[in-house]
Formats: structure tokens, C-alpha cells, sequence
């Protein structure tokens, strides 16, 4: 039987970095205020002519030179992000497969917001598993930026760009092997984060109206509580699944949305804090590309090694979540 092992990680950042006091000059606001409310400092922000394919094409450069799999050999592209090059069509896993020079393969977007990641690492495990193919590409990429009204100071403080991505391979060794993935969703809260426009559940007479819903927005409060809530039942239920115990887990990489989200869960999972991997500070919230660019400074950094698991874990708009088991099993 096939399994499917995570071979490689890639990252990358717009040069331009927006800080807390750019911000201030913004909004009404302050780095005390905001590093307070959510531990972030600073986040990138692509340029005008930076797109979500060129992110992503570059997060996916690096991946692919890292697993050891030739270019002509991935045999599946797949793109999560909420801000694509085109809403609706072309896709941005399209593009970006023809900017790395990949052609003739299956390319396709999903939108789960800041689970995204998970999403497509769950598709991908599927994929190999039941044989259909054997190297896929998968990327979180996001230029939120794009959708982020800087009127809102509750929102536009957390927001940044950046794009993540992995290369997902088949093996026979199940200990290489991605031991679980867990997705869900619940449109009931749907209303708590959103881009209410750009649908036809939101049409507008006004091109005036039309534009000003474009931009995410989103209900803190209501939000935090209910983020809290779900990522710990659903970690302690992957673990429990799987026969883990927490403190058996070398690295906790949580969805970088809000140091005080990740702090109530690793607290709640009685998590060390050398378990928790934290990038909010310098990144903020990158939605579905934030975990693969948290895993990509845990690499970079050399303190992610063979055969160790990662504990994934994310929550977004939709809303949706998921978590992962996911021992990194680069090539020999």
C-alpha cells in the first residue's frame, strides 16, 4: 500500500514590511495596543505588481528544490488561498504550475480560509493513498493585503501576505507515512468572518456598496471564543484517535492568527512552550499560508529534523478547521 509522506517545506515573503507604527499613522491605534490584543509586531505586504501566483510560485521553487522530486514528475498541483490571482477563473494552482514550468497535470484551488493548508495536505494524503497519483504540490498562498480595508483597525492589524508550500509524495514505509488529518466545517457561524462580497449570495445594486464589501471583516469577540473552543476539542481528539499524548508531540504548529489564540490552546493542551512554535510576531495572520511558512522557520532554522511529528492545527472563515499528524519524511 501507498502512503503519503511530507518530503519538503518552502517559503516566501514580500520584501516591503508594514510595522505596528506604519499602522499607527493608519488607524487609531498603537504597538502597545496591538502587540497586547494579539502579539503581533509586524506582518509583509506584497508589492502592487506582486501577485498571489508569484507568492505561491516562489514558496513552491523552493519546496520542489528541497524534496528531490524532478519538476516533470509532480503529477498534481493544489492551491488554497482566499485572495486568488482571479476570482472564480483561471485558478491560481493554474498559474502558478505555469510559472514553475509544470503542464498537463490536475491544478485547482480550494477556498477553506486559514484551514486551508490542512485542506489540501488532507487531499493530497488522499490522492496517494488511493493510488491516483504519487508527487503533488500543494501551496498556501495568500495576498490579503488585497482584501484588507485599512479603515478597519480591527482588522487590518492582523492581516499580512506570504505563501507556503510542500511537496507530498508516495512512500511504502508507513513510518514516513502522514499518521492522521482531520477537516471540518459549520457555515452556522459563517457570518463571524467573512468577505460578504463578490457572490451571488451578495449582490449589489451600488458599485459604491459593491466595493465596500470587498474587504474581509470580521466579529473579534465572538470569533476568539469560539476558535479557542474548537482547536482544543479537535487536537485532543486527533491525539486521542492516534493513541498521543501531547507531550509526546515535538512541535505544535498552530494557525498563526492571534498569540493569545495560541497561548489559550497550548495552555489548554498543557503544552510546553518549546512545543509551540510561534510566527504571529513577525507575520501575522497569512490565513492558509501561515502554517507551512511557521513549518518552513522551524526548518530554516534547523530545528525541524527527519522522522519527527508535527502537530498541526488551524481554524478559519467558514468556519472551518483541522488538524494534522505529520512526521517530517524529507528524501534520503
Amino acid at each position: 500500500m501507498a502512503y503519503a509522506a511530507f518530503r519538503s517545506i518552502g517559503a516566501y515573503v514580500p520584501q516591503k514590511i508594514l510595522t505596528n507604527e506604519d499602522l499607527s499613522q493608519i488607524v487609531d491605534t498603537s504597538d502597545e495596543w496591538i502587540t497586547k490584543r494579539t502579539g503581533i509586531k509586524e506582518r509583509h505586504i506584497a508589492a502592487k505588481d506582486e501577485f498571489t501566483s508569484d507568492l505561491g510560485a516562489k514558496a513552491a521553487q523552493k519546496a520542489l528544490e528541497r524534496s528531490g522530486v524532478c519538476v516533470s514528475d509532480i503529477d498534481m498541483v493544489i492551491t488554497a488561498t482566499i485572495s486568488p490571482d482571479y476570482f472564480c477563473m483561471p485558478s491560481t494552482a493554474a498559474i502558478i504550475s505555469t510559472k514553475l514550468g509544470i503542464k498537463n497535470v490536475t491544478a485547482f484551488d480550494i477556498s477553506a480560509a486559514c484551514t486551508g493548508f490542512i485542506y489540501i495536505l488532507s487531499i493530497a494524503k488522499a490522492f496517494i493513498e488511493s493510488g491516483m497519483k504519487k508527487n503533488i504540490l500543494i501551496i498556501g498562498a495568500e495576498k490579503l493585503s488585497a482584501i484588507t480595508d485599512y479603515t478597519d483597525r480591527g482588522t487590518c492589524i492582523l492581516f499580512g501576505d506570504g505563501a507556503g508550500a510542500a511537496v507530498i509524495s508516495a512512500t511504502y514505509n508507513k513510518d514516513e507515512a502522514i499518521i492522521d488529518v482531520h477537516t471540518g466545517a459549520d457555515g452556522e457561524y459563517a457570518d463571524l468572518l467573512m468577505t460578504p462580497n463578490g457572490g451571488t449570495g451578495s449582490a449589489h445594486d451600488s458599485l459604491e456598496v459593491e466595493a465596500g464589501t470587498s474587504f474581509m471583516q470580521m466579529k473579534g469577540n465572538e470569533t476568539f471564543k469560539v476558535a479557542v473552543r474548537t482547536l482544543t476539542k479537535d487536537v485532543k481528539e486527533i491525539l486521542a484517535d492516534n493513541d498521543i499524548k501531547s507531550e509526546d508531540i515535538k512541535h505544535f504548529i498552530p494557525h498563526q492568527a492571534n498569540y493569545r489564540i495560541i497561548k489559550a490552546v497550548g495552555d489548554a493542551l498543557k503544552m510546553r512552550d518549546e512545543q509551540v512554535i510561534i510566527t504571529v510576531d513577525k507575520y501575522g495572520n497569512t490565513s492558509g499560508a501561515s502554517i507551512p511558512m511557521a513549518i518552513n522557520d522551524l526548518y530554516e532554522s534547523g530545528k525541524l529534523e527527519a522522522g519527527e511529528v508535527m502537530l498541526l492545527d488551524a481554524f478559519g472563515g467558514g468556519l472551518t478547521w483541522g488538524s494534522a499528524l505529520v512526521p517530517f519524511s524529507p528524501s534520503k
